[in-house]
């Protein structure tokens, strides 16, 4: 029963590791990946949907939960004002089903 515990533990935690655990940054020297939001889905190279809990964010699928401090983050991000300045392009959807990867290319940045 301990074993089952603690296997059970670590695959939780693995998990939660690779979750798209976000911060946003308010420098760009501090990010990690510099984003740009698109004003519709076909130009984005990745499509967001923001998730309400930790434990619902995705392991680089696009579903993203903002943290409030950085040190819980997976990823700094900062907002660009314009898009030649973009490490990546994203847009918000309204559905889960909705988030994933446009351009399969850039799914590095988010590892």
């Amino acid at each position: 029963m301990k074993k089952l515990f603690f296997i059970s533990t670590i695959i939780i935690a693995t998990a939660s590791a690779r979750a798209q655990k976000i911060y946003s940054v308010n420098f760009n020297y501090k990010a990690d990946v510099k984003v740009y939001v698109v004003d519709a889905n076909y130009k984005a190279d990745l499509l967001v949907y923001k998730v309400d809990a930790d434990y619902k964010a995705g392991a680089n699928d696009g579903k993203w939960f903002f943290t409030n401090t950085a040190h819980k983050a997976k990823k700094k991000i900062f907002f660009v004002d314009e898009v030649y300045k973009a490490d990546l392009k994203i847009y918000f959807v309204d559905r889960a089903y909705k988030a994933g990867w446009e351009e399969k290319s850039k799914k590095h940045l988010m590892y």
